[in-house]
This record gives structure tokens, sequence and C-alpha cells, in this order.
């Protein structure tokens, strides 16, 4: 059997195939090497479902994760990943970025995008990542990620940036006030998943225009830091993410005006690389 994840900094997919088919689909909680300890990481995945199927002889394990940079933080999820399923299981780790290319591109030539928690872009030749624009995370970068949303949306309303209608649903949707607001960000782990937690707050309210011209900015942004940066607006732009599906409208509009073609736009890359792990033996 084969077992495939992907995984970003708040949820994971997993799926189980035996024989070319899938015989379970799995949710849990995200893993992130940049986050979390591998006893952490060991730790929750033996607290979640999978550990159901750990004893079902797993042969290869593929897992694309956020944060699976090549180096030690690799190996931490490696080691975490043989704890649970054992040293006879053959487990390879690739980032996110190899697992969106493979799932949106397959076997072809494109710009592979991802949009959910983070953010972050490829140029992929059809084989492997030949070029890529560092993200830099939530602080620095992940330009229109849904942190990146969170952060602006944040930033707007305790600034005064928004109208008053806007500022009063979002305290009264978040039942939060401002120290409350500051308490959560600056001093309580993951950060980036509350802020992300804000996205279909943002997304109920795009029919006003300040909240619609400020998703409308965080997108641009993502082109012109990170796609533009390929020089290849001949190749089609692909996406995966919740961020990527739901906001996938303005997304579009973005691109026309910037002179891009959309591709294809997947909620999740798992499908994709099924399909990719039944057709390549690699």
């Amino acid at each position: 059997m084969i077992l495939i994840t992907d995984s970003g900094s708040t949820k994971a997919d997993w799926a189980l195939i035996d024989q070319r088919h899938c015989v379970s689909r799995i949710h849990t909680c995200g893993f992130n090497p940049y986050m979390q300890t591998t006893d952490e990481m060991v730790c929750s995945i033996n607290n979640s479902a999978l550990k159901k199927i750990a004893d079902r002889g797993i042969s290869h394990l593929w897992f694309y994760g956020a944060g699976c940079t090549p180096g030690e933080k690799t190996q931490n999820v490696t080691m975490a990943l043989r704890a649970v399923f054992g040293k006879q299981c053959d487990v390879k780790v690739q980032s996110d970025m190899v697992g969106a290319a493979r799932a949106l591109c397959q076997q072809e030539e494109g710009i592979a995008c991802i949009l959910g928690t983070g953010s972050n872009s490829c140029l992929y030749d059809g084989h492997e990542i030949v070029a890529n624009v560092p993200p830099l995370g939530f602080i620095l970068g992940d330009e229109g990620s849904g942190a990146h949303l969170g952060k602006m949306m944040v930033g707007n309303v305790l600034k005064g940036q928004m109208p008053k209608e806007i500022v009063n649903r979002f305290f009264e949707e978040t039942g939060m006030d401002t120290a409350d607001i500051i308490n959560r960000v600056y001093r309580q782990p993951f950060p980036n998943r509350w802020l992300a937690s804000l996205a279909p707050l943002i997304h109920r309210n795009l029919n006003h225009k300040d909240v619609r011209a400020m998703a409308a900015e965080a997108f641009t942004a993502f082109f012109q830091r990170n796609v533009a940066n390929y020089n290849r607006p001949d190749l089609p732009v692909n996406f995966v993410g919740s961020i990527a599906y739901y906001y996938k409208e303005i997304i579009a509009e973005v691109a026309n005006n910037m002179g891009y073609s959309i591709g294809k736009i997947r909620q999740s890359p798992i499908e994709g690389l099924m399909e990719y792990h039944c057709r390549v033996k690699s």
C-alpha cells in the first residue's frame, strides 16, 4: 500500500492507495517542522486517526509538506514518520511546493502556486522545479495567503482604514477586542493560523468595495512579487489551496489585468497527487 500526504501548516490530507485505488482518506491537523519538534509531530500523529492504519503494511509513504525544505527539517519529518509507520516503510519527504507542481502540472511545464495559510510558487519544467521565489513566511512575504489577508484585515481594522460597518462587523464576528487580538498575534502559538482563520470572514464581505479592493491588492502583490519573477507570461498559472479556490474570481480578474492566463485551480492537491503517483513510478 502507498500512503500519500499533502500537509500545510493548518491541515493535512492523507490518501491510502492499494492497487491504484484509494481505499481510505484521512484529515488531520497540519505539520510544519519549523513550528514543531520531531516528538511533537509523532505525538500528533499517534493521537489522530492515522494510528489505525500504521500497521496496514504501508510500503511507501510520500509526504509533501510545508516547511519541508532539504536538510535538517526534512530529516525531522522523516524521523517522525518512520517512528510511527516503521523502518520497513520507504518514506520520501518533499516540499509542499513539489507536491503542488506535480498535482497541478503532472508532467507538463507550467507555473504552480499555493495559496492557503501561506503562499508559494515555482516554475516547473514537467519533471522538477527549476525556479522558486522564496515565500519568506507571513511576516516578510506569503503575499496573497490567508495569513497575509488576515494580517491586512487586522491592520486595516485596528488603524481605522476600514469603514465603520466593517470594523463593527469584524469585532462582532471575532468576539475579540484590540487587546485580545494583540495577545493572539504576538503571544500565542501559530499566529499565522489564526490570521488565516479570518479569510472566511473577509470572503463573506467581498461585496463591500473596500474589502474587495484589499483582497485584490493582496493577489496583485502575489503576482508582482512572485509570478512575475519567472518572466514566463506564456505559461498558464495554476493554483492550489483553499484561498485560491474560494477567491478564484478575484484571482482571475487580477491575472487578466496583469496579462496572465489561469490554468487549474484546485482546493486540494491530493487528487492530483494520487493521479501522479498512479501514473509515474518514481
